[in-house]
C-alpha cells in the first residue's frame, strides 16, 4: 500500500480507504430500521483482509445502511488492534435541533462502533443551508469540546452542495479534512476541481468519494467510451484508469471507496500499489481526456453551466438541474443521478418548481428553451428507476 500526508495534519494515509456504505448484502434481503441485511461475516472478512494488506482508513455514518453500518464496522474493530486503525463517521446534523443533540448523537455513534474516540468525525453531507443552520446551534463549540475531552481527534466535513457554497464552509474553521465527490467526469459538479485545489492550498486533506461514480465508471461504460480505453496498448480495466486519474493528482491525499465483493478490495489494493503522484505520462493524460469529451458528448442538454439564466425567480437551480440531467444520459441504468435529485437537492430548487415565466429565456447564450427543458429533466430524474 502507498501511503500519503494528509494535508497539513502530518497523518499519512493510505491512498485507499474503506467506504462502509456498500457493504455485501445477504441474499433476498433489504436493511431496514429493525433487521440488518448486511453479510456480516463476509464484511469483516473484508475489513480484515483491507487492515492486512495496508488500507487503514475505515469510514462509515450514521445512516449508511439503515444505520448498521456503524455496528457492523464496530464488529469488525473488535478483531484489529485500535491504535493501528483510523476511524471516521459523520454527524448526522439534520437530526440536530439543539445544541446538546450534537454530544447526544456522538455518544451513540461510539456505542455503535464499540470505541472510545473517532481519528476523524465529519459533519455530514454538508451544504449552504444546513452549514448555517448548524453553526448557529453551536456545532463549532461542540466539536472543540468534544477534541478536548478525547472522543474526536481530527475535524471535517462532507460536501454535497454547488460550488459557491464550498469555499465559504472551507474558509469557516479550522478543518483537518474535507471529503468531496471528484472523478473523471465530475470535474466541475459540486465541490470539483476548483474546490479541490482551494481546500488543498488552505491545508486540508482532501478526500474523494465516489471516484467511481457507484460503479457507473467501471460497469456502465457506454461502447464508444470503452472503444476509447482499449486503445490503450497496457490495457487497463476502466476502474484502474478512472482510479489512476485520481491518484495523479497532488491534491487528493486519499480516494475513498465503498467495496461490496472481496474481489473488488483485492483489486482496488493491487491498482492503489501502483498509484504515485504523477503516474500518468503525456499520452495518458492525453486519453482521459479523449475520454472526458466523450462523456461530455453524451450529454443531452448542450448547458454550459454559465448560470447567466440566474437567479430563478422561482428558485430554480436550473444549472444543476441540467447537469444532473446530464449525468442520467451518460450513465444508462444509472440511479445515481435521480438519487442526488431526489435526496440532496432542496424541492424548492428541483425542475418541479419552475413557474415558466421564461424570464430565463432571453439570458440564455445557448438559446434553450429552458421552461420545456425542466420538463424533461422532472420526467427523468423525479421517479426512481424501474
Amino acid at each position: 500500500m502507498k501511503y500519503r500526508t494528509l494535508g497539513k495534519s502530518g497523518i499519512k494515509v493510505p491512498a485507499l480507504g474503506f467506504g462502509c456504505m456498500r457493504f455485501p448484502l445477504v441474499s433476498g434481503r433489504k436493511n431496514s430500521k429493525r433487521r440488518c441485511a448486511v453479510d456480516i461475516p463476509e464484511a469483516v472478512r473484508m475489513m480484515h483482509y483491507a487492515f492486512e494488506h495496508g488500507v487503514n482508513y475505515f469510514d462509515s455514518a450514521w445512516g449508511y445502511h439503515m444505520g448498521w453500518s456503524e455496528p457492523v464496522l464496530g464488529k469488525a474493530l473488535a478483531g484489529l488492534p485500535r491504535d493501528k486503525v483510523m476511524v471516521t463517521t459523520k454527524s448526522p446534523v439534520w437530526l440536530a435541533k439543539k445544541p446538546g443533540d450534537f454530544r447526544r448523537l456522538l455518544s451513540t455513534q461510539l456505542r455503535r462502533l464499540h470505541t472510545g474516540y473517532l481519528d476523524f468525525y465529519l459533519l455530514h453531507a454538508l451544504n449552504a443551508k444546513s452549514f448555517e443552520r448548524v453553526r448557529q446551534l453551536g456545532v463549532l463549540d461542540f466539536l472543540e469540546s468534544a477534541m478536548r475531552e478525547g472522543r474526536i481527534r481530527h475535524t471535517g466535513f462532507s460536501f454535497h452542495d454547488g460550488p459557491a457554497a464550498f469555499k465559504p464552509i472551507v474558509d469557516a474553521y479550522n478543518w483537518t479534512t474535507c471529503q468531496i465527490q471528484y472523478n473523471l467526469v465530475d470535474t466541475h459538479h459540486q465541490a470539483g476541481q476548483a474546490g479541490l485545489r482551494h481546500a488543498a492550498k488552505k491545508g486540508l486533506g482532501v478526500i474523494v468519494m465516489e471516484p467511481l461514480r457507484g460503479g457507473d465508471l467501471a460497469g456502465r461504460i457506454a461502447p464508444g467510451i470503452k472503444a476509447l480505453w482499449d486503445e490503450y496498448p497496457g490495457r487497463r480495466t476502466p476502474a484502474e484508469w478512472a482510479l489512476r486519474w485520481l491518484w495523479h493528482q497532488p491534491e487528493v491525499s486519499m480516494v475513498l471507496s465503498g467495496m461490496s465483493t472481496m474481489q473488488q478490495v483485492k483489486d482496488n489494493i493491487r491498482y492503489a500499489g501502483r498509484s504515485r503522484i504523477g503516474a500518468l505520462s503525456k499520452d495518458e493524460l492525453a486519453l482521459a481526456s479523449r475520454v472526458q469529451r466523450a462523456y461530455r458528448k453524451l450529454r443531452g442538454i448542450p448547458c454550459t453551466g454559465c448560470a447567466y439564466c440566474m437567479p430563478c425567480p422561482a428558485g430554480v437551480a436550473i444549472p444543476r438541474n441540467f447537469s444532473l440531467y446530464n449525468d442520467w444520459c451518460m450513465f444508462p441504468g444509472s440511479d445515481q443521478a435521480r438519487l442526488e435529485y431526489r435526496t440532496w437537492m432542496d424541492a424548492a430548487n428541483r425542475a418541479s418548481a419552475c413557474k415558466e415565466c421564461g424570464q430565463c429565456v432571453p439570458k440564455c447564450p445557448q438559446q434553450l428553451a429552458i421552461p420545456e427543458l425542466l420538463k424533461k429533466v422532472q420526467a427523468a430524474l423525479a421517479r426512481p428507476s424501474p
